[in-house]
């Protein structure tokens, strides 16, 4: 029987409603009875005692909060009754032991990827294209529309097909509302073995500072070095802050016997614009000719090395998604993976916790370092960790940043910490590492596949439609109805957990399963499908 409430820590002082509670209902929960003082939505919390003004309210078994005023027994958590509250951290000497999760039926499994020189596998066989400069975009725009149509990456056919009949339609003077829905033309790769062509527009390399200009570089650097990535076309203006020297210097600094194929044009030394776009594009076919050779190969899951990311959450995400993947996390680091926990700003309250965790002294300063100079930076121009939680998150029951961090860490799994990452640098050690990256989606999702994410898990209560253009990323649904609403861009729905139907660990399992399919390019995910190649650069400035 679904239960109606759900208390996730004994030391929690608020219950989790799991679906819409009436006011003046009575919940009876481990022995107590609760008349509810008002209506509590699905998601949202109420309190199991009386509270008076400052008393702080205990989520996940930390302080998430305190409240403003006094509360009665039986009232939902508002952002006007509460507000965020968190723990103070800092280095202590602890001694962390883990109960690796049982692997035995993965021990001697395998998934088919790309091999490459340095030893790293693939998930995935793309082509990149990287513009040193903003400057270059419309170049990439005009490659991109002529490579994906006539190589058959497209997948904007169906679209211009139903605007193609629209007009007709208009031109006959016919009803608009009779189209046929048939428009959708089959996808006809001529290179079997790669997996797309994919474009790094942004919107930096000159202007600003040079040090964004700087660590764009290392950021573009991380992508062609990549492990899903075969070859890399680069196209520069000439006169940028971002120099092809600069390139070339940090490139060989992350990997200095990078031998993939490396297609250079700069637009000021060619003959003209048209000659640049045209020895790109035959240059590149050439390389495709190439890298189409390379076949999947099997490889051990110790070479995976997933991100893990949640974005659009509610309040479910800490209960069934999160956690669901954060058991796939565990399972992952016990067999030797890589796994990538990012989002410093969703990092908070949750950070003594971490340090806790960490296998050295370095990493737990290191740690500490990273997040309080990233807050400080945000409390510098009015901000701050607590400002974090979106309008959405709050509707959906994320009350405070300490509650959306407590739920958001579930998902890095309980494993000791080996490592944490700055922006940008290369994950190297087997297990579980801290990333920094904003909690934004996109610049999470850029930061995880510079530090070498060849999956990325994605959870959303809401609905996220991202993705990134070298890693496939998997959309992980907290709840059955956004999975069944949204099923064009959901792959995994978690909504089992919720209704009492799957635990929390026989998910995990489900969840892991699905990676590696999608490694062995069994399984495609929606966002892959749906081109959703999102990327953006972060400047090192405030962004939460």
């Amino acid at each position: 029987m679904r239960h109606q409430v759900l208390k996730i820590n004994p030391k929690d002082n608020v219950l989790v409603a799991l679906t819409d509670l009436e006011k003046g209902a009575e919940i009876i929960f481990e022995g107590h009875n609760y008349i509810l003082q008002e209506d509590i939505p699905a998601k949202h919390k109420f309190f199991m005692q009386h509270m008076a003004q400052g008393d702080e309210i205990t989520m996940y078994g930390v302080l998430v909060g305190k409240t403003q005023f006094n509360v009665a027994k039986g009232c939902r958590m508002t952002v006007t009754n509460t507000k965020h509250a968190a723990e103070p951290y800092g280095y202590r000497k602890a001694s962390y032991q883990w109960q690796a999760p049982e692997v035995a039926s993965f021990a001697n499994r395998t998934f088919n990827g790309y091999h490459r020189s340095n030893g790293e596998v693939g998930t995935a066989n793309y082509w990149l294209f990287i513009p040193t400069v903003f400057c270059e975009n419309r170049n990439l725009d005009m490659i991109k529309e002529a490579l994906h149509n006539e190589l058959g990456y497209a997948v904007g056919d169906k679209y211009k097909s139903y605007t193609h009949n629209l007009v007709t339609a208009f031109k006959n003077e016919t009803d608009l509302n009779n189209l046929s829905s048939d428009t959708v033309k089959t996808e006809n790769r001529l290179f079997k073995n790669v997996d797309g062509i994919k474009f790094l527009n942004h919107q930096g390399g000159c202007g600003g500072t040079r040090q964004d200009s700087a660590i764009l570089s290392k950021l573009l650097v991380a992508y062609a070095d990549h492990p899903n990535v075969a070859g890399v076309t680069l196209l520069s203006l000439g006169c940028q802050h971002l120099q092809l020297a600069d390139f070339k210097a940090d490139l060989l600094l992350r990997n200095p016997n990078f031998d993939k194929p490396l297609l250079i044009f700069e637009q000021q030394t060619a003959q003209s614009e048209e000659q640049l776009i045209k020895d790109a594009i035959y240059q590149t076919f050439n390389g495709l000719i190439s890298i189409n050779k390379i076949e999947r190969q099997p490889a051990p899951l110790s070479k995976l090395c997933v991100g893990v990311k949640c974005g659009g959450s509610d309040g479910f995400s800490g209960i069934s998604a999160n956690p669901a993947v954060g058991h796939t996390a565990d399972l992952l680091v016990a067999l030797g993976a890589k796994v990538l926990l990012a989002e410093f700003p969703e990092l908070c309250g949750v950070e003594q916790e971490l340090i806790d965790r960490c296998q050295t002294e370095e990493a737990a300063r290191k740690f500490i370092k990273l997040m309080t100079d990233y807050d400080e930076l945000a409390h510098q121009v009015g901000s701050g960790f607590h400002m974090n939680p979106s309008p959405g998150n709050i509707k959906d029951g994320l009350i405070t940043d300490a509650i959306k961090s407590a739920g958001a860490a579930k998902k890095g799994g309980s494993a000791p910490v080996v490592d944490v990452l700055d922006y940008t640098e290369p994950a190297t050690k087997a297990g579980l590492s801290l990333v920094c990256t904003p909690g934004n989606d996109v610049e999470a999702t850029t930061g995880k596949a510079a530090a070498g994410a060849t999956l990325i898990l994605f959870t959303t209560g809401l609905g996220t439609p991202t993705g990134n253009p070298v890693c496939p990323t998997i959309k992980v649904a907290t709840n059955t109805q956004l999975a069944l609403r949204m099923a064009d861009i959901i792959d995994i729905d978690t909504g089992p957990v919720i209704a009492g139907e799957k635990t929390i660990a026989e998910m995990g399992v489900d969840i892991l399963e699905y990676c590696i399919r999608v490694a062995s390019g069994e399984e495609i995910p929606k966002a892959v499908l749906l081109n959703q190649d999102d990327f953006i650069p972060w400047k090192r400035g405030v962004s939460l």
